[in-house]
């Protein structure tokens, strides 16, 4: 299947290893907004346009992935695509674990080493980023990005567009709302409110749609 990837940025070259890994995929170019960019190649593979380019262009692939780390940026372009009717596809690294009984949405990736178990549902275009674990019965809204080594326990919640940070831990039967972000190591131990940040072991508010509104 010829695939191509939007974004050359740093998520963009994990995405090509990710599907060079899986040999049913063929990435014919990157479709990158950069303009400096344009006519380069990145890690082998040349930048042939601009994501407001694809409809013009999907004679040359078959299906498109949004490689872009910015959880609402990703989501707008996916949604623009889905609406012109170009197929999203997932990048599932070939070491990453899913169980059998799981959901995964579209343009979803799966980075290497990390576990999807039982009953999870992943909404579409969510990052499950290297060495995450989402554990049994967890849902991830759409957008949401799980950052590298960030562990899930069992029924965890997450709302759409969420960041949790890069060695993240989140116990079981927490609820994390819509836009919510979760810092670096934090241990979530109690529901975090949409659009609120918080830090820190146990982790603790420094930001919410409160504060933002005072």
């Amino acid at each position: 299947m010829k695939v191509a990837i939007i974004g050359a940025g740093g998520h963009g070259r994990v995405v090509l290893d990710i599907l060079r890994n899986n040999h049913q995929f063929d990435v014919v170019g990157f479709l990158d907004n950069n303009i400096q960019m344009q006519g380069r190649n990145v890690d082998g593979i040349p930048i042939i346009g601009q994501p407001d380019n694809v409809g013009f262009m999907r004679y040359q692939f078959n299906s498109v992935i949004v490689a872009i780390g910015d959880n609402e940026i990703r989501n707008k372009i996916a949604q623009h695509l889905k609406c012109h009717h170009i197929s999203l596809v997932n990048a599932i690294h070939p070491y990453a674990t899913i169980a059998g009984n799981a959901k995964i949405g579209s343009n979803v990736t799966v980075a290497a080493g990390s576990h999807v178990c039982t009953h999870c549902d992943i909404g579409d275009s969510v990052i499950l980023n290297t060495g995450s674990i989402i554990d049994h019965e967890c849902k991830i809204g759409r957008a949401s990005h799980i950052c590298p080594g960030a562990k899930l326990a069992g029924r965890v919640n997450v709302g759409e567009g969420a960041f949790i940070g890069i060695g993240a831990t989140v116990v079981q039967d927490i609820t994390i709302g819509d836009g919510a972000i979760i810092g670096a190591g934090s241990v979530v131990l109690e529901d975090v409110e949409a659009n609120t940040t918080v830090v820190g072991v146990p982790a603790r508010v420094i930001k919410s749609a409160e504060m933002v509104r005072a």
